[in-house]
Formats: C-alpha cells, sequence, structure tokens
C-alpha cells in the first residue's frame, strides 16, 4: 500500500500477479493485467503535473516472492521519471516487499531513499524543513510493535511518520507492526502515512493519520475508488489532503434482489438494475461486476438450476448495455420462502428436505466428492466466496445439499 506527499502529493501501490482471469469470458484481461501499472503511471504524472515537492510510499511496492524483473525495470523507471522531475521518492518495505527478490537487486536512481529494516531512520529535507522517519520490514511477518522505536519529533520541522501496519487490526490484515493511535500521536509527528491496508481511510486529523490504500483494485475484493492523497502543508500544518482517484478499472459488487420475482421478469430486474450501475458510473472507467442474485421467490430452484445459462445471459445484457460494462461472476444466492405445501409428493418432498440434514448422506458426499473437488480447485485455482466448491473445502457439504436440493425440488416440480 502507499502514501504520497508534499507541497502537494498522491500515493501508490504495487505490482502483482493477477491469476486465474483467462477463465472468466468476456473480461478484458489485458487491460486487466496490465492495470496497476497504468494506475502507477496515473500516479507519477500526478505527482510531476501537480509539482509535488517529494512522494511517499509505505510499502508492498511488489508482491511477495515473484521474480518478474520486468517488473523491478518498470518501477526503476518510473521512480526515474520522478527523479527527472526532481522529486524525492521515500520508500519503505512491508511484508510484500520483506519476501521479493526484486526489491533487493533493482537499482533505484538517486531520488529514491529507501528505509532500512534494522531501526528506524530518518531522511531529512532541510530546504523543506521537513524530517520523514520510517523503519522497513525485515521479514514478511514483522509481530513486534515498531513504533514505540521511532525517534521523537524533531523541532522546527514538519514530521512525517511511514509505517506498514493494520494499526490494532482491520478485517482481512494481518496485525503486522501491532500499535494504536495513542502511540502513533505519542512521537509528536504531524502526518502519519500508512501502508497495508487496501482501503482508504482517515483514522485521525489531529494528528493527521491516513491509510491512503492502493492505486488499484486488483480482484473483486477490492472495490470501488482506488488512488491517493495529495495534501498541501503550509507554514509547518496540514492545509488539505484531497483524495486523487488513480485507478483505471474498477470493481463493484452488485446485488440484485430477486423477491417476487418470477422467472421470466428476472431478465427484466437484471437489465434494469445493470443499466443503473453504468448510469451511475460518474467515472467514466470501464466497470467489472460480480452480479449476486438475493432475496426470497419461489422461483429459487429454478434460478439455481440455470445458473450457466443466467450467467450468460447476464454478461449479454451488460455488453449490450455498455462496452466498458463487464461481469466478473454471477452468483445465485436466492432462496425459497417458507413452504405451506409441497407439490411433488409428500414423501420425495420430506426426503429432499431431510436429505441436507442426514449425516450419513453427508459423510457419503464427502469420501465420493472429496477426490473430485481437490482436482477442481487445481484446475481451476482457488474457489471465490459463495461457491459451492468453497463450501466443499471448508466441509459444509450440508450447504451443498441444500443448494442441490433447492434445484432438484424445482426440477421435480416442473417436470411434474
Amino acid at each position: 500500500m502507499a502514501a504520497a506527499l508534499g507541497h502537494r502529493r498522491p500515493a501508490g501501490r504495487r505490482g502483482s500477479p493477477l491469476h486465474g482471469l483467462s477463465r472468466y469470458e468476456g473480461l478484458p484481461v489485458d487491460e486487466i493485467r496490465s492495470a496497476t501499472r497504468s494506475a502507477f503511471d496515473n500516479l507519477v504524472q500526478c505527482a510531476i503535473d501537480e509539482e509535488v515537492d517529494f512522494v511517499v510510499i509505505a510499502g508492498d511496492l511488489f508482491d511477495g516472492d515473484w521474480r518478474d524483473m520486468g517488473t523491478g525495470l518498470y518501477f526503476a523507471k518510473a521512480m526515474g521519471r520522478l527523479d527527472q522531475a526532481g522529486i524525492p521518492a521515500f520508500l519503505l518495505a512491508g511484508n510484500r516487499d520483506a519476501a521479493s527478490v526484486i526489491s533487493r537487486t533493482v537499482p533505484w536512481p538517486p531520488n529514491v531513499r529507501l528505509f532500512g529494516s534494522r531501526r528506524p531512520e530518518t531522511h531529512r529535507l532541510p530546504e523543506l524543513s521537513v524530517a520523514v522517519h520510517g523503519q522497513s520490514f525485515s521479514t514478511p511477518a514483522v509481530t513486534e510493535n515498531l513504533v514505540l522505536a521511532y525517534p521523537p519529533a524533531e523541532p522546527h520541522a514538519f514530521n512525517i511518520g511511514m509505517l506498514h501496519t493494520a494499526l490494532a487490526g482491520r478485517p482481512g490484515h494481518a496485525d503486522y507492526a501491532p500499535c494504536s493511535f495513542e502511540e502513533l500521536k505519542s512521537r509528536g509527528y504531524d502526518y502519519w502515512a500508512l501502508g497495508h491496508v487496501h482501503e482508504f481511510e482517515v483514522v485521525s486529523t489531529e494528528p493527521h493519520v491516513i491509510f491512503a490504500g492502493n492505486v488499484q483494485g486488483r480482484t473483486i475484493r477490492e472495490t470501488g475508488a482506488k488512488g491517493a492523497v495529495l495534501v498541501a502543508v503550509d507554514d509547518g500544518e496540514v492545509a488539505s489532503v484531497e483524495r486523487i482517484e488513480l485507478d483505471v478499472i474498477r470493481w463493484v459488487r452488485l446485488d440484485v434482489n430477486c423477491a417476487g420475482a418470477r422467472m421470466d421478469e428476472v431478465g427484466d430486474l437484471l437489465r434494469s438494475v445493470l443499466v443503473g450501475l453504468h448510469g451511475a458510473n460518474a467515472s467514466g472507467r470501464p466497470l467489472i461486476a460480480r452480479v449476486t442474485l438475493c432475496g426470497k421467490t419461489v422461483e429459487a430452484g429454478a434460478l439455481h438450476d440455470s445458473a450457466a445459462t443466467l450467467r450468460d445471459d447476464v454478461r449479454a445484457i451488460a455488453s449490450s448495455i455498455s462496452p466498458a460494462l463487464f461481469v466478473e461472476k454471477v452468483r445465485v444466492e436466492v432462496t425459497e420462502p417458507a413452504r405451506t405445501g409441497f407439490v411433488v409428493g409428500d414423501d420425495l418432498g420430506a426426503m429432499i428436505d431431510e436429505a441436507a440434514s442426514d449425516p450419513d448422506l453427508i459423510d457419503a458426499l464427502s469420501r465420493d466428492l472429496e477426490r473430485f473437488m481437490l482436482a477442481a480447485s487445481t484446475s481451476l485455482g482457488d474457489p471465490d466466496e459463495g461457491e459451492l466448491r468453497l463450501a466443499a473445502a471448508r466441509g459444509d457439504w450440508s450447504g451443498v445439499l441444500r443448494t442441490a436440493s433447492t434445484a432438484l425440488r424445482s426440477r421435480l416440480t416442473a417436470e411434474g
């Protein structure tokens, strides 16, 4: 994660491989793969256009032990553009950089100041009366509180602290370099640029403690606008903090409430919701949506049974609305309303209802399908949230049976 700062300033993120995209038909795979570099190019250009005094990037510039040296050369070139514009860049290594071969071998241009990992260091810009404090990660999992060793604020200077941390914890992020806001504040710094958390967050304005987030969402787990913050400092005080959007593609989760909808109404409902999504996209950026059908409907079984057809229909609808609107996946998570009767037959209905809670059936299903599900994961990659493969991987065979039973009931009813 990264942040950038100065008289005016932005923030950045890392080069990272994107796996498994080829199996999603219709996605702009090449654009997605190049998105992180394009967004970082936007960061560099923004810094140059705004004539910032310097840029700070608070870790995770590279992605673990990925050995693509072309990425290292790309970032060296990007830093070189800042160097040619006379803009220093302060970098510290986060958990992913600590495992990176690239970060240890790239010959950075002279404007790059990379913080060491043995102890906190201070880099100074005397002409601006600025002191920047930070410490890189020495290993991929730093669990000690690094802040306690940071030096106190230097007098007569604007003090910036850089730290790769989730503070006292953030959902979805490991508790690396844990610390509290009070411990940050005790250093007496004017601004804390924090990395590691992917979402933009203003933790405090007294002093300013900010997660800039990453410059480009890489998967459906990183939705919404991404970018940096541009900070203006006047007379040793933060005058303004402006969030700058730098992403080139945007990921969106779209829930479609199918409550009460009949099967022949779902297509029109999906089109209406997708039209609304496109119309509300003021940024003009391409959107990649995960569409989830939810709510209670008597057509739940039919919708589950038609999941593959629905996926193709939704993608076709999106393409007809805009060439910049894409559908990553379609999830069918509708459920049936409480039933007052059952048309398939009492005995068969009872068997279907009881299947999901039958311990012998669950055990047999687990034994018979475990190897198949392992092979599927090996072939298709890790399952995403909401998939039956994920339920099976977690041992939730009852959940697998519930979904299958709903589809079976609908099919038997239709055939009856």
